[in-house]
Formats: C-alpha cells, structure tokens, sequence
C-alpha cells in the first residue's frame, strides 16, 4: 500500500477541507483558535505538509461543523 502523505486521494481530502473552511467563511487562524493550536498547523495540514490522525480529522471536521463521515465516504474510490 502507498503511502498517503501525497496520493490523489489525501489531495481530494485537502481540497475538501480547504474548500469547507472557505465555504464558512474562516481564515486558518479562525480554524487554529478553534482547534487551540497554532495557524502553523493548519497550514501544514492543508499545505500537505503533516497528515491528521483520525481525532485531529475529527476536530478539524467539528470545527468546519462538516459531517466526517460523508467526507471519509467521498474518498472511497
């Protein structure tokens, strides 16, 4: 199995976060003070530059008020 970090299918998930945060309205800062942790990491993770473990997919995913499970469903294929 390949690794994740820059398949088509972790850049599909990036995009789709990306695109939520936009879609609210929020700038990486918004979404890091929500998460409690610096911009740095949310640029990281939409940058490619980190994977999210399943409970930072989760937060992030609370934040952008987005319902993981459809997003993890999109990314089947």
């Amino acid at each position: 199995m390949p690794k994740s970090l820059r398949s088509a299918r972790h850049q599909r998930l990036l995009a789709q976060l990306i695109l939520l945060r936009k879609a609210k309205g929020m700038t990486q800062a918004q979404v890091a003070e929500k998460l409690g942790r610096p911009q740095s990491f949310v640029a990281k993770y939409e940058g490619g530059e980190r994977r999210l473990d399943i409970i930072e997919f989760l937060d992030v995913t609370a934040v952008l008020e987005a319902d993981s499970c459809e997003i993890l469903l999109s990314l089947r294929s």
